[in-house]
């Protein structure tokens, strides 16, 4: 009889050993995922803060994307007037409002590193 109870017991050990593995092991998968993506955006961000975009290409760019909600004059319909906001927000912020589109109904957008510098340009011309 003591050997089925001590079977139980050992049972119970290794089950409650699996969960806590099992636990641990989906946290530390959280954390990388979030690592990684973190580090891709700042990667991502980095590589943009270091070009020197185009205000003419970015006015383009944001005439194509961006006037439906934002105006032809970037005054503002659905979505915020621009004009300015290059002081209300830093270039990392914009990157991360435009890429992310964190205000809804804003979509976010995949835009490469030069498009974006070329958008940022745009918005500082519009101060």
């Amino acid at each position: 009889m003591s050997t089925s109870s001590s079977t139980a017991a050992e049972r119970n050990f290794k089950r409650e050993f699996l969960k806590i593995f099992f636990i641990v092991f989906g946290v530390l998968l959280i954390c990388l995922a979030i690592f990684f993506v973190n580090h891709h955006d700042n990667k991502y961000i980095i590589e943009t803060l270091e070009l020197n975009g185009s205000a003419k290409e970015g006015d383009a760019l944001f005439k194509v994307n961006c006037v439906g909600c934002h105006g032809i004059t970037a005054r503002g319909l659905v979505g915020p007037d621009l004009h300015s906001i290059t002081q209300r927000l830093n270039d990392r912020e914009i990157i991360k409002q435009v890429t992310g589109g964190l205000t809804p109904p804003m979509p976010s957008f995949e835009i490469d590193p030069v498009n974006m510098s070329n958008l940022l340009k745009y918005l500082h011309s519009l101060e």
